[in-house]
């Protein structure tokens, strides 16, 4: 496990902010425009797994809104109430078959006592990662975004979300917004607090572009 601070609370984000800052005061471009940098923490589990799947590729109000019904369905989303569930009623909730099915195919493999997904969200990062994406249906961004939000890490950047992209495109005054590689290249100048730089993005975008782009969690 990292022996960075993780972001447990809003003391840990000024605190992650200050140690951003010192590593790239060149920052403040965003720090000084995206306000108030909200902690918006998940728990580990299931449950802030799955949260964060249903909310990919949709808006937040979209995805709370299905998340809503699932919670109603279920009586409380976890593994075994999402494999006791039919597929006609989650898909009726507003999943999409592709998400239904991640979602059941994960929530097999903890009931089966393969994955302890609260186990693996304190894991050293690239193992958590690894043992994360060797699952179908659990790609880098949800894996990324999972040990963010759910677990605190300090120093993880989702290079795919479309939101960050565009907020550093804006502030950087950037006329194509990075991808893959040129934007981790980019990201590396904010290591080891990455997930505060992707924190202030958002924070950044939702000012900015006046939309709330933070995944769910």
């Amino acid at each position: 496990m990292s022996t960075l601070r993780l972001i447990r609370c809003q003391e840990d984000i000024e605190a992650g902010i200050a140690g951003l800052l010192d590593v790239d005061p060149g920052f403040a471009c965003v720090i000084n425009r995206a306000g108030s940098i909200p902690l918006r923490e998940g728990t580990p589990g299931y449950g802030g797994l799955a949260s964060i799947i249903v909310s990919q590729m949709v808006s937040k109000a979209a995805a709370d809104a299905v998340w809503g019904r699932m919670q109603t369905l279920t009586g409380g989303v976890c593994a075994e109430t999402i494999l006791a569930a039919s597929v006609e009623d989650l898909r009726a909730a507003g999943l999409s078959g592709a998400k239904e099915a991640a979602l059941r195919r994960i929530a097999g493999i903890v009931a089966e006592g393969d994955l302890d997904l609260e186990e693996v969200a304190y894991a050293e990062p690239a193992d958590a990662l690894r043992q994360l994406t060797a699952i179908k249906g659990i790609g880098p961004w949800t894996a990324e975004v999972y040990l963010l939000f759910c677990a605190g890490h300090p120093d993880i950047f989702p290079v795919g979300d479309v939101a960050l992209q565009n907020a550093a495109a804006h502030a950087y005054e950037i006329e194509s917004r990075p991808v893959g590689k040129a934007f981790s290249v980019m990201a590396a100048r904010w290591a080891p607090w990455r997930s505060l730089a992707a924190r202030a993005l958002w924070a950044y975008y939702a000012t900015e572009m006046r939309r709330d782009g933070t995944p769910a969690a």
